[in-house]
């Protein structure tokens, strides 16, 4: 046998790549794992600022989104969280859940790096890297690759390249232009997880309350979210806005109550008749100061005022202006910022057990390249995982 020939070559050594390369190796296949970048796993060690929001107990189907929404439902249920804790666990590494069933590492991100490539170890997977892929094309029953570092024959072909978000990092659109290549349809990619931007003038009353941060409900159509909201000088970030901003699209409104599960209104009623204080003090004690002057200041209010000399109809228009305070982006801040790609290869083109593209036998797609984006808090690294199992066991 040519000593370039594999069962499967995988391009892209980030975390579903190498999932499916230890899956696929340790089953006995021969794999051969092609990294363009000096560094692998550059998404998994800047994850969870440096502990790798790994993956989240509660991932359902519900929690991702795409053309074809039920698509993920048999990957995902093939390789679950509690899979995926249990390797972590047997290379001893610490973790704990932070919130709503994200498991962090306890220490770095570089754990979970370190156990991959331990696991692809095991399956005696050859790596190479750097090695940038110059071309792709069929050649017999499988697939020849002319790389940088020479060339390789294999079976199967796995593409793990990512989406396009922190293109400093190495992000292309390489995947995407080699499924098209190949007649598959692609989704068109748009950033995801990522915050939004709002026209300079339109925002101008908010640019002050840059770092002001809070809980809040936000809404955009039929979806909402109870999460963080931070403002910064070009818009909203933070948790709520990251999340919600999967679903939205350049048109939409959205809908932020300020302060849920609380009626301003009527605590501000109650107020007036038991306290001397000024509306603006009132206020503060439920919102973050900051923001609660520049309510009462875009509604014509003085915050000096003592809040017994204003009428109920004023503190009710307080209220609703804080429980529905409706604004409408006007973009985001793109790849830079984004954490997740929206789009991707339509997975009506692929199989959704072996996950791969139904008019190119041997041809598979994992990952982030796929139309498959999960919310925020470790659900998309879960798909990752689940993906890649999901390969490494079909090839």
């Amino acid at each position: 046998m040519h000593p370039d020939s594999h069962d499967v070559a995988i391009i892209g050594a980030g975390a579903a790549g190498m999932m499916c390369a230890a899956v696929a190796g340790q089953r006995g296949r021969r794999v051969v794992l092609i990294e363009h970048s000096v560094h692998v796993g550059e998404k998994i060690r800047i994850s969870g600022g440096g502990r790798c929001n790994f993956t989240n107990t509660q991932a359902e189907l519900k929690h991702y989104i795409g053309c074809h929404p039920r698509f993920a439902r048999q990957t995902l249920a093939g390789y679950t969280p509690r899979d995926f804790i249990a390797l972590v666990r047997k290379h001893r590494i610490g973790f704990h859940e932070k919130h709503k069933g994200q498991l962090f590492c306890d220490d770095s991100s570089q754990r979970i790096i370190d156990m991959l490539r331990g696991e692809c170890s095991q399956g005696r997977v050859q790596w190479m890297q750097p090695a940038k892929v110059h071309e792709v094309r069929r050649q017999g029953k499988g697939f020849a690759l002319t790389t940088s570092q020479g060339n390789v024959h294999a079976e199967r072909l796995v593409v793990a390249t990512g989406g396009l978000p922190v293109p400093k990092i190495g992000a292309t659109d390489y995947g995407l232009r080699l499924a098209q290549r190949f007649g598959l349809h692609v989704v068109p990619p748009k950033p995801a997880l990522v915050p939004l931007t709002f026209a300079p003038e339109s925002w101008k009353p908010y640019a002050e309350l840059a770092g002001v941060a809070g809980a809040v409900r936000v809404r955009c159509g039929e979806q909402s979210f109870d999460e963080d909201l931070l403002f910064t000088h070009r818009g909203l970030s933070g948790p709520a806005i990251l999340q919600i901003s999967s679903f939205w699209n350049p048109g939409d409104s959205l809908t932020i109550d300020l302060a849920p599960g609380r009626d301003i209104g009527v605590l501000l009623r109650q107020a007036k008749a038991q306290s001397r204080q000024s509306v603006l003090n009132v206020l503060a004690q439920t919102l973050p100061r900051r923001l609660a002057q520049t309510w009462v200041q875009n509604l014509g209010l003085a915050g000096e005022r003592r809040i017994a000399e204003l009428p109920d109809a004023k503190l009710a228009a307080l209220g609703a202006a804080l429980a529905g305070w409706t604004v409408q982006p006007t973009g985001t801040e793109g790849w830079r910022k984004a954490e997740v790609m929206r789009g991707g290869v339509d997975t009506a083109e692929v199989h959704p057990v072996t996950l791969e593209a139904r008019q190119v036998p041997g041809l598979h797609f994992i990952g982030e390249v796929l139309d498959v984006t999960g919310w925020l808090g470790g659900y998309n690294f879960q798909w990752a995982w689940a993906s890649g199992y999901a390969a490494g066991m079909a090839v």
